[in-house]
């Protein structure tokens, strides 16, 4: 299908084309959106098509808790323990401790973000519960975003249709995502490009939640320690790159706000998915890379 393009000025349409079409070349489609915040000025492409988000839900989970804990409600030092024998699985934080371990909530939450730690998000939302999350984000009007499951959903899903089979899981998941849960448009953690970078606008100039909120969000979204998508081809001393990836079978993605020392600010989006069999694709990571840099030079300035 032809992308539906989006461009705040007719120059910047020739940019979103080539973007979505080195991603077509690759065979990877998704949605893509960078807006300049101090401008308005924005390109991209199917910003309005609502995808599983993976790991990128942390986000606004994370700006829920770390509002609940500014106006009092949630002590950032309640010691949470994690069990080995019921946490959340993944490759990173405590998803990966063999021993029972106790954490401050302040903590799981930089956990969660800066190593994409399952077991510490899940925990949070535990603490939180769903419906807190879901109500928040509706007070807000963050309606292009939903948070319906923990991450260790969508594992137990993969798990229930494949087994141990990552690469079965993956086929399926090309083949028919309705047939996983998580990646069922009825069930999945969904959000929109268009949704994503409206929030990181609102989070970056303090117009949503409370400003000590979003104030540590944005200090702890610069600590993440994943540099292969958004700032793949944007690291510099003069350019902070301030993110969160996902990534969950065939999908990667990853949001975030690039800064300059000169005063640039530029929300991005980038959610793809593959139709190619491999668990493993460089090529993916760096395309958006390469998007978030060809859209960041043509909006900057």
């Amino acid at each position: 299908m032809t992308p539906v393009y989006r461009a705040s000025a007719a120059e910047l349409l020739s940019t979103a084309e080539s973007i979505a079409t080195a991603w077509q070349r690759i065979g990877t489609s998704g949605s893509f959106l960078a807006r300049e915040l101090h401008t308005g000025r924005e390109l991209g492409f199917d910003v309005h098509t609502a995808l599983p988000l993976a790991s990128v839900i942390k986000v606004p989970i994370a700006l829920v808790a770390l509002d609940r804990i500014a106006e009092g409600a949630l002590d950032p030092a309640l010691p949470v323990t994690i069990d080995p024998a019921d946490k959340s699985v993944g490759p990173t934080g405590v998803s990966a401790f063999r021993y029972p371990a106790i954490l401050a909530v302040a903590d799981l939450v930089h956990q969660m973000l800066t190593v994409s730690d399952n077991a510490s998000a899940d925990a949070v939302l535990d603490l939180l519960g769903l419906d807190t999350v879901e109500d928040r984000l509706r007070e807000w009007d963050c309606a292009g975003i939903t948070v319906r499951h923990r991450m260790n959903r969508m594992y137990e899903c993969a798990a229930g249709i494949a087994g141990e089979n990552s690469i079965l899981a993956l086929e399926l998941a090309i083949r028919e995502e309705s047939s996983l849960e998580p990646l069922d448009p009825a069930h999945a953690n969904l959000g929109s490009a268009a949704a994503l970078v409206e929030l990181l606008e609102r989070i970056w100039l303090d117009r949503v939640a409370h400003p000590e909120a979003t104030a540590e969000l944005r200090r702890i979204m610069g600590a993440q320690v994943f540099t292969q998508r958004l700032s793949a081809e944007l690291r510099a001393d003069a350019v902070r790159v301030s993110g969160k990836t996902g990534t969950f079978l065939h999908l990667r993605h990853e949001i975030g706000v690039v800064e300059t020392d000169s005063g640039d600010r530029i929300a991005v989006a980038a959610l793809t998915r593959s139709d190619r069999r491999a668990s493993i694709a460089p090529d993916v990571d760096l395309a958006i890379g390469a998007a978030a840099r060809s859209a960041f030079e043509a909006l900057r300035g």
